[in-house]
């Protein structure tokens, strides 16, 4: 069985390198290679946006949320993983009329509000894009040793290995052509998995008790809005969504990509964490740590962990093919003149470290919140530089007021300000609703009242 296992590993990634270098783009032209400016369309985008969102995380957080907290936090989960694409389906046709040459979020803002406020939207953006990088790979690392017995590391560098080599040389283009095989291959192989364990859930008594497992609705309000706010602020910060709005064939193309990438989203998620409620259901044991969609698993036929472990590498390697690119862009547009090379060269140095620290299977959820939370203090203000009133000064200065605002509801409950910076860094990696909605209201209300302030001469 590990020969089996290790062959269709390497089967799949080969098809993905294939696809890949197949669609490079071969203008070697790097607005080209970070935008592939105008050419996809709607179909196209609706399936990337749903296989780069999508990671090794719908297979650990979503379930587990629905086993412990209910089928809201479930619905509140899956809306967040949606929403960014919802929100740059509405904003992105304004931006493409604001900066119709524009290849980056960084662009963005340094053309509406200056350096200083590009600088620390890049740092934001960089941070959260390394964060989720390095817990795709850690994550496909630890689902490989589970499932096949094989060497997790093996599968951590031949996923960044291969998705490297297609991203480094193909650019925006083999990524957007591997997503969509990426995205099929997942939902055929999810819907395989669902299937099979559906009828060990689906018995008399399970759905008699179906209702069972979930806190109370206050908590899953609570944890669905942690989640909505979370996900949304940080997914609006992903570099490789922002390059998908640029690469829309037009307005309609982008809008219609994003709903149908939203949509999709929202039914994925909902379907895997609503395996997570049914596994709790039917007294099934979750493990320790609580594994809900693996526990499932272990009753299934030993023919299954095929399947299971494909669906993990072509989760893992649709977001990491998106993210590599999106850093890379990013990165790479951050200064005039530097070209495609330097784009690769960038893509290969940043995995480095990335791999590094992805083969000591270290927990990065911490990490991850708190680049979560950095992005949820300036999303409302870097978006409303869409807004015509909307100034620099309104934006840096609602940002400092987001910061004050994740660590104000800690500081004011204990009267400690350690203590607010302390429950800010989500000791534990518990994610709490206080910091993120302190973060959001607080920097909305800052930068939306001193835009509205400003003398009409001014404007």
């Amino acid at each position: 069985m590990p020969y089996i296992t290790a062959a269709a590993l390497v089967a799949a990634l080969f098809l993905f390198a294939w696809i890949g270098l197949r669609a490079r783009t071969s203008t070697g032209d790097f607005d080209e290679y970070v935008t592939a400016r105008n050419s996809q369309s709607a179909s196209t985008l609706g399936l990337s946006f749903l296989a780069s969102g999508l990671g090794a995380w719908i297979l650990f957080a979503p379930p587990e949320v629905g086993a412990f907290v209910g089928p809201v936090a479930v619905a509140g989960y899956a809306l967040g993983a949606a929403l960014p694409f919802l929100v740059l389906g509405w904003c992105g046709p304004a931006i493409r009329r604001f900066m119709p040459q524009g290849r980056s979020i960084g662009e963005y803002a340094q053309t509406r509000f200056g350096t200083g406020l590009r600088l620390w939207v890049s740092a934001i953006s960089v941070l959260y894009m390394l964060c989720f990088l390095t817990a795709e790979l850690t994550a496909i690392g630890a689902i490989t040793g589970m499932l096949s017995g094989l060497p997790g590391q093996w599968a951590v560098v031949g996923v960044a290995v291969t998705t490297l080599i297609y991203t480094a040389w193909g650019g925006l283009r083999a990524s957007l052509a591997t997503d969509r095989w990426q995205a099929w291959l997942l939902l055929a192989l999810l819907a395989l998995v669902a299937v099979v364990v559906w009828p060990d859930l689906s018995s008399p008594q399970t759905t008699a008790s179906a209702a069972a497992p979930g806190a109370p609705l206050s908590v899953s309000l609570s944890v669905a809005l942690t989640l909505v706010i979370a996900v949304t602020a940080a997914n609006l910060f992903h570099q490789g969504y922002w390059q998908r709005v640029w690469s829309a064939r037009n307005d309609a193309a982008l809008r219609q990509g994003a709903w149908l990438g939203g949509m999709s989203t929202v039914l994925v998620v909902g379907l895997v964490g609503g395996l997570g409620v049914l596994a709790a259901a039917s007294g099934q044991d979750l493990g320790n740590p609580p594994i809900p969609f693996f526990a499932l698993l272990k009753g299934a036929p030993g023919w299954l962990t095929v399947p299971a472990l494909l669906l993990a590498v072509a989760l893992v390697a649709s977001s990491v093919d998106t993210l590599q690119n999106g850093i890379a862009s990013l990165v790479a547009t951050a200064r005039p003149g530097l070209g495609l090379p330097t784009a690769r060269w960038v893509t290969v140095a940043l995995m480095v470290p990335v791999v590094l620290v992805a083969l000591q299977g270290l927990s990065v959820l911490r990490l991850f919140l708190i680049a979560d939370l950095l992005c949820a203090t300036a999303v409302v203000p870097v978006l409303l530089g869409l807004w015509r009133k909307m100034t620099a000064t309104a934006a840096i200065t609602g940002c400092l007021a987001g910061l004050l605002g994740a660590v104000l509801p800690g500081w004011w409950t204990t009267g400690s300000l350690s203590s607010g910076l302390l429950a800010a860094s989500f000791p534990g990696s518990i994610p709490t609703l206080a910091p993120f909605a302190g973060a959001l209201v607080l920097s909305t209300l800052v930068s939306v009242g001193l835009a509205a302030a400003r003398p009409a001469a001014a404007r």
